[in-house]
């Protein structure tokens, strides 16, 4: 089974990335077994990857409405089921198919019938081994590839899940490792993948290797973009003959980068609410662990609620500013109040405000706001804890010192006198800024200073190495070769500043000051300026393609906005500006209606994507009106970051044996 021919962008369907990606799991691989199997149940097998591909698109209550009764692991002992017909969906690897046969051979199956999807495509030597055991053969009812391997972590995002790709792909121990192409080779069969999904086909940008001259030798390291985008483009050119339906002309954009381009935005703290959840409380994953009341009242039992898509809330604040965010929880908690007579009589009987244990012991008490109030519970628990931390460890001191050495209004002086004073900064903040510092100002850790810097931070020779690997991400420095932290800013001289501000998008809150790089490539791809001397294009696109529905949407703030840069006691209040912040964002609707929008943006970073780019896919798609869906090899919180920073020159630690 395949897509409806009106399945791409530019046809009569207008479903968003991760709806896409949910329609053809369930659809076009678990529905289409219906049509010749006599079995009404089926058991669905997969292998480790395949089930994290499956869990990111889907509810467990989606699969069983299409006919699935158990999901089993590939490789754990299963009981025999010979009368149900099994759906296998598995990478397609040797060690899969010799399970596969294993199952379905001989004269008892496990199974009555198999269907079987590869997640990628599979090699002709894997088929012809399927082929060549004729007890199997009759057994299968399907041998398909579904081209589909990545995790679909976001409406507008996904990873391939290459944790490693900075270690295999950048450090020192990169060049001539059998790891560095494999780990390309791999990345670009599941980016492709997306497309095969989408059925796009791209125009393929890539960041260009960065040699100064001729005489200088181009490392591997500094070609990673460029083998990338020559592995998806083969990809591409396969599935133009082999799937069916795919297009044979461009129809969206691809623009694949890697870390080198800002290595800051990994760091900086970013204050909106959903990257200072997964910076600041140690989540897993999107697992956040809550304390609620237990149900006999005597003490209080853990919970594990998952910050994702289905929770309303989570979705309306999860790009707001914190301090936005608090004071929307209040106002909506206010409200809840005051509408509800039985919270009302409630509060007359405690007095004064309701607390947070309060509002959940009421759940049980009022079962038809159950879900309202524990959401809106479970959202102040978290506003309170994020605002606890912020003054517990001084991070307005900390954020706004952060954004004055990007913006050029403060340098060495003032980092050094923030170091001496601020005694109760924690470590992890203080090697944050060093690292901050050393991207934008490489020379100033040449010969010994950088180890005086970190001395007097009363940082370890374990955290120097995390500074010292962010030179291994970017290439030769264009104007002398120092061994720096080369950036592609636009930079100003006046106040040496290294990110120019953007004029007409000045927040209302403090410390919104900081956008990533990203934000203006996108903008630049959209437009069809990327600069010709760092950006390539593998098909060189057609003078149409630059004739594209962006000017008629563009924001245009009012002239007038100044920027609030308070840092005491309170955070800056809003004036009602579309920030893409406020109440009444637009990206509450960003991605709810692509009817209107122009051609897909794909954009992939190598090396780690962070919440503020996924944040600015959102906003972009809404302000350019074109969904934007953004891939990495992962998505990385600062402590991430700096961990895999510090592993790569430390092939023989893990993970475990690093502390941030």
């Amino acid at each position: 089974m395949s897509l409806d021919s009106d399945a791409s962008s530019q046809g009569g369907d207008h479903r968003g990335f991760r709806q896409i990606t949910r329609d053809r799991l369930l659809f076009e691989m678990l529905r289409s077994t219906r049509k010749d199997s006599k079995s009404t149940w089926k058991v669905l097998i997969m292998d480790k990857f395949t089930v994290k591909i499956m869990s990111y698109a889907c509810k467990m209550a989606d699969i069983t409405e299409e006919g699935v009764s158990l999901v089993e692991d590939l490789y754990k002992r299963r009981q025999p089921l010979p009368s149900l017909d099994a759906i296998y969906f598995i990478q397609p690897t040797k060690e899969n198919i010799v399970m596969f046969l294993s199952d379905m051979s001989g004269r008892s199956p496990l199974y009555k019938k198999a269907y079987v999807f590869f997640s990628s495509p599979v090699h002709k030597e894997l088929v012809a081994q399927i082929k060549k055991d004729s007890s199997v053969l009759p057994r299968i009812g399907a041998l398909s590839e579904m081209n589909l391997e990545y995790f679909a972590i976001d409406s507008q995002g996904f990873i391939t899940d290459h944790e490693r790709a900075l270690e295999e792909l950048f450090s020192e121990n990169a060049e001539g490792s059998h790891k560095y192409n494999a780990c390309l080779n791999t990345m670009a069969t599941r980016i492709s993948t997306v497309f095969a999904s989408m059925r796009e086909f791209p125009r393929v940008h890539y960041r260009v290797a960065k040699t100064i001259d001729a005489s200088t030798m181009t490392t591997l390291r500094d070609l990673v973009p460029t083998k990338l985008a020559a592995g998806v483009w083969n990809c591409l050119m396969k599935y133009k003959t082999t799937i069916p339906e795919f297009p044979q002309t461009e129809t969206c954009e691809l623009l694949i980068v890697d870390r080198s381009i800002d290595q800051i935005a990994p760091i900086i703290h970013e204050w909106t609410y959903d990257a200072m959840c997964h910076d600041l409380l140690c989540m897993d994953g999107n697992k956040y662990v809550q304390e609620v009341p237990s149900k006999n009242g005597s003490a209080t039992e853990k919970k594990e609620v998952l910050l994702e898509d289905h929770d309303p809330v989570w979705l309306e604040l999860r790009h707001a500013h914190i301090a936005d965010a608090s004071e929307r929880l209040h106002d909506k908690m206010t409200n809840f109040i005051s509408k509800n007579k039985a919270a009302q009589l409630h509060q007359s009987r405690t007095g004064g405000e309701l607390s947070t244990r309060d509002l959940q012991k009421m759940v049980q008490a009022l079962p038809q706001y159950s879900d309202q109030i524990e959401k809106l519970s479970l959202h102040v628990e978290i506003a309170g804890k994020l605002n606890n931390i912020i003054r517990e460890q001084c991070l307005r001191d900390v954020g706004q010192l952060e954004q004055d050495l990007v913006f050029g209004d403060a340098g060495t002086k003032e980092l050094i006198n923030f170091l001496r004073t601020q005694l109760g900064t924690s470590r992890e903040n203080k090697l944050r800024l060093l690292m901050i510092y050393a991207a934008l100002n490489p020379e100033k850790f040449e010969s010994d200073k950088g180890a005086k810097l970190m001395q007097l931070a009363g940082l370890s020779a374990d955290d120097m190495v995390a500074v010292n690997n962010m030179r291994c991400l970017c290439g030769p420095d264009t104007k002398k070769s120092s061994g720096g932290f080369t950036l592609k800013f636009d930079v100003h001289k006046k106040k040496h500043s290294h990110r120019k501000d953007r004029t007409g998008e000045e927040s209302a809150w403090a410390l919104s000051r900081f956008y990533p790089i990203l934000e203006e490539l996108i903008e630049k791809l959209s437009k069809g300026e990327l600069p010709k001397d760092e950006y390539n294009c593998m098909n060189d696109p057609s003078p149409s393609a630059h004739v594209l529905p962006t000017s008629s949407s563009v924001r245009t703030s009012p002239a007038h906005s100044m920027r609030s840069r308070r840092t005491g006691g309170t955070w800056a209040r809003p004036r009602g500006s579309d920030d893409g912040y406020s109440s009444d964002s637009v990206l509450k609707h960003a991605s709810s209606d692509f009817k209107k929008f122009g051609q897909r943006i794909f954009v992939f970073v190598i090396g780690g994507a962070t919440r503020s780019e996924l944040r600015t896919v959102h906003k972009l798609s809404s302000k350019l009106k074109r969904e934007i869906i953004l891939g990495s090899s992962s998505l990385d919180d600062p402590p991430q970051f700096i961990t895999k920073l510090k592993l790569m020159s430390a092939a023989e630690l893990t993970l475990d044996d690093l502390q941030i």
